[in-house]
Order: structure tokens, then sequence, then C-alpha cells
């Protein structure tokens, strides 16, 4: 598959200046962001820790189901721990709950350590 960059930094100038307002996300909360991601770790009103979720379930140390009461199965890809831009987020899908985001918290740690 042929990648096309050009394309995609003509999107990303657009996301750049679009106009529109910043977002407020918060720690779990799932948001659709060009991949469907959860925040992980807010560091400011700026910029969180994200990781990419997906509906092709795997299962191993890199992979968390994620639970939005909604029937359909997702996991976390833990591996895929990336920073992003607030600006970046386009619409809210749910709020994953405390427990679901503690096991989130011991696989991240658990990727830190190998």
């Amino acid at each position: 598959m042929e990648k096309n960059f050009d394309a995609w930094h003509q999107r990303k100038a657009a996301i750049e200046r679009d106009g529109r307002p910043r977002v407020f996300f918060h720690e779990r909360e799932v948001w659709w962001c060009s991949i469907g991601l959860l925040v992980f770790k807010k560091f400011n009103k700026e910029v969180c820790w994200t990781l990419p979720l997906s509906t092709k379930v795997k299962i191993g140390k890199f992979y968390v189901p994620i639970r939005l009461g909604d029937g359909v199965a997702r996991v976390a890809i833990v591996s895929q721990l990336r920073l992003v831009d607030g600006k970046r987020l386009i619409h809210k899908i749910g709020t994953i709950g405390e427990h679901n985001y503690a096991e989130i918290q011991k696989a991240v740690i658990n990727l830190c350590s190998l």
C-alpha cells in the first residue's frame, strides 16, 4: 500500500486552522479522532496520552477489553500509546468505568516494565 503523505499534510494543515474551538476532554473518555481512541492521561487542556481502540478483538498483554455499554466489543491497544493534540478530537463517544480504566492503567504500567 502506497502512502500519500502530501494529502495527509494538507489535511493536517486544515485541522490546525479550521477555527474550531478546543474541546474539553478528560481521562477515561472515548473520542473519535480519525482513529477511535481513549484519552488515557490528560496533561493540560491541549494534549493527552491516548490509546487507539479496535473492534478487531485480540487477546494478549497489549490488548485490554473496553466496555462502553453499547454491546460493541472493543480493545484498547496498549502498545500504541501516543501523545495527541486536543485539536484532533472530533466527538466524544462515551466514558469507560473506573474499574475498566484501572485495568488499562495496569496494562500500561506492565508495558513500561517490559
